[in-house]
């Protein structure tokens, strides 16, 4: 197997992405880190541990985004991180506290433990479109967008959209972090997240989705079976 021999670890591994990393990645032979808020919350931690080669691979830790050090145990003796801890909150109220702090000081939490560990030397970061959508470049019919894209603080500022801001602010801080301590980083920015679930709770694109089709069902009058119908 690819992966025989080889440590990883994935934060916040109990949600969408996650959860689906750590699948792939033990079905690939790699032993998986996997630090969770809590522990004893099952919704976070027994989808996890049904895993095929689960038991054989897999080490849940509990880690906080705002604990400095909190993820050191984790990510200890691992050759790389995927980095998917982020809240999602729509909307937002005291922005600061519940979004802006996690994101940005948590991502850099995590990579401060990982540039003590001298094996390792990739992190996988899971950013957001919301991320690259948002800046002073216009919006238009076949531009490409690249690492040039960043959103603009002080337009998401200005428009009070924290989350996009949160995320621009957090990836930021990771790619200078990133250049200083030796890291190699790789950011994705992820659009609408939707697919089968493993974890028992509703990811926020997912919610989304399902908001819109029952918009539908009651803007346009529909039956159950004529909108699988419309569908097919």
């Amino acid at each position: 197997m690819i992966g025989e021999g080889k440590v990883v670890c994935v934060t916040g591994a109990s949600g969408f992405i996650a959860s689906w990393l750590v699948k792939l990645l033990l079905q690939c032979g790699y032993t998986v880190h996997a630090p969770v808020r809590s522990l004893d919350d099952p919704k976070k931690t027994q989808h996890l541990l049904a895993l095929d080669r689960a038991k054989e691979r897999l080490s849940l830790f509990e880690a906080s985004l705002l604990e400095e050090g909190s993820f050191e145990s984790a990510v200890n003796g691992c050759q790389c991180v995927f980095h998917t801890a982020s809240p999602i909150m729509f909307p937002v109220s005291g922005q600061q506290a519940q979004v802006l702090d996690p994101a940005v000081k948590g991502t850099l939490n995590v990579l401060k433990s990982d540039a003590k560990v001298p094996s390792l030397k990739r992190v996988v970061m899971t950013s957001s479109i919301s991320a690259v959508l948002f800046g002073a470049k216009p919006l238009e019919f076949g531009a490409v967008a690249d690492e040039t894209w960043f959103s603009d603080p002080e337009t998401c500022e200005q428009r009070e959209l924290w989350y996009p801001l949160s995320k621009t602010l957090a990836e930021n801080a990771a790619v200078e972090f990133s250049k200083n301590n030796g890291l190699e980083l790789v950011v994705i920015n992820p659009g609408f997240v939707i697919g089968p679930i493993l974890q028992p709770t509703l990811n926020i694109s997912s919610e989304s989705f399902i908001g819109l089709i029952l918009r539908a069902l009651l803007e346009h009058n529909f039956s159950h079976m004529e909108f699988i119908n419309l569908l097919m």
